[in-house]
């Protein structure tokens, strides 16, 4: 049985930063891949990021990320974060921490076996 519960997200200004964690309750987690994606209302899912259980990353392609955005995990804390840097209001979404056991692809919400709630975050302007 695997549970992520997500933190950190808030209302901010635009060009604060946050850090979104997910702490993952369960075992075997250095076996896990995890993602982050974002949802808006009456919007799709997207995704944001991935880090593999080998440590690769994968980031949306979209113009919005250029390298604002970084994902990591630490094994030792069973926690995957999102450090979300010079935010912009266009990223005011939901934001939903995954994990998947298996598989190669990664960008795609059918990717992934578990979610969190999510978290919100809001930018000001």
């Amino acid at each position: 049985q695997v549970q992520l519960v997500e933190s950190g997200g808030g209302l901010v200004q635009a060009g604060e930063s946050l850090r979104l964690s997910c702490i993952f309750a369960g075992s075997r987690f250095s076996e896990y891949g995890m993602g982050w994606f974002r949802q808006t209302p009456g919007k799709e899912r997207e995704f944001v990021a991935a880090v593999t259980w080998n440590w690769t990353t994968y980031y949306a392609q979209a113009d919005y990320l250029k390298g604002r955005f970084t994902i990591s995990r630490d094994n030792a804390k069973n926690t995957a974060y999102l450090q979300m840097n010079s935010l912009k209001p266009e990223d005011t979404a939901v934001y939903f921490c995954a994990a998947k056991w298996s598989g190669r692809t990664w960008r795609s919400v059918d990717d992934y076996g578990f979610w969190g709630r999510g978290t919100q975050v809001t930018v000001s302007s």
